[in-house]
């Protein structure tokens, strides 16, 4: 064999051997990229890529009863949360059907929002307060029983929404501090049928508070998820407080 075969010979040889070496890291290369790259994300309805769901996000509350929206009536939820409560408290009084139920079932869904107010230390003096706090209720919060009518014959409704900020206002002898007196403006918007099978609707604002407990000492309403220390209702004014 001649020197420039064996030369030639030679240079194929550190070629095919520099090809190898690229292969290896390569494929080297390639594993690591793989378990760097992140877990298969969520898929939407038109092809895209969308991220998995983070695991802070809020979860969804919980009803006392899921069933009082048929009957025209905000839920009372399950929450330790005054904010929360407090909203849907001021909305449940003014939120009704007159075609889905009667005053009197209104009335008496209302009244398994609240607790008795643990100021009182005996049971017997905290049941009579309680009562005399949903009579304060019925007589000098809610829609009158002659403006109920008046809505009924036009088969009307009312949606009660918390518009504004919560303003809190400190409950006098609460040693407990789970007591607390939330006060907001509160959107009223009426519908009523026009007897043509039309409807009509307006929007009247109030400004309405009421107090809460937010605590062990909270009594939950009986066959239910709710449990003591969840918030429910202690009174209804017939005047907003303010701080």
């Amino acid at each position: 064999m001649s020197q420039s075969s064996g030369r030639r010979g030679l240079l194929w040889a550190i070629m095919g051997g520099l090809v190898l070496v690229a292969g290896i890291v390569a494929i080297v290369v390639a594993a690591s990229l793989a378990q760097r790259e992140p877990g298969p994300t969520a898929t939407s309805d038109d092809g895209s890529m969308s991220p998995a769901p983070s695991s802070s996000e809020e979860p969804a509350v919980e009803f006392v009863d899921p069933t009082a929206s048929e009957n025209g009536w905000a839920l009372e939820p399950i929450t330790t949360d005054a904010d929360i409560y407090v909203r849907a408290a001021l909305e449940a009084a003014s939120t009704f059907g007159t075609t889905k139920s009667t005053r009197e079932e209104w009335l008496d869904y209302l009244d398994t929002w609240f607790t008795p107010d643990t100021r009182y230390t005996s049971e017997g003096d905290q049941q009579v307060a309680m009562e005399a706090s949903q009579v304060e209720l019925h007589q000098g919060v809610v829609l009158p029983q002659e403006e109920w009518d008046s809505l009924a014959r036009e088969e009307g409704r009312v949606v009660a929404t918390a518009t504004g900020d919560l303003a809190y206002v400190p409950v006098s002898d609460d040693d407990s501090g789970d007591m607390s007196i939330g006060t907001s403006d509160v959107t009223l918007t009426f519908t009523r049928t026009d007897g043509d099978g039309g409807e009509t609707s307006y929007e009247e604002q109030v400004r309405v508070s009421v107090q809460v407990l937010c605590g062990p000492g909270s009594v939950p309403t009986p066959g239910t998820a709710q449990r003591a220390g969840d918030c429910k209702v202690v009174r209804f004014f017939t005047e907003p407080l303010e701080p």
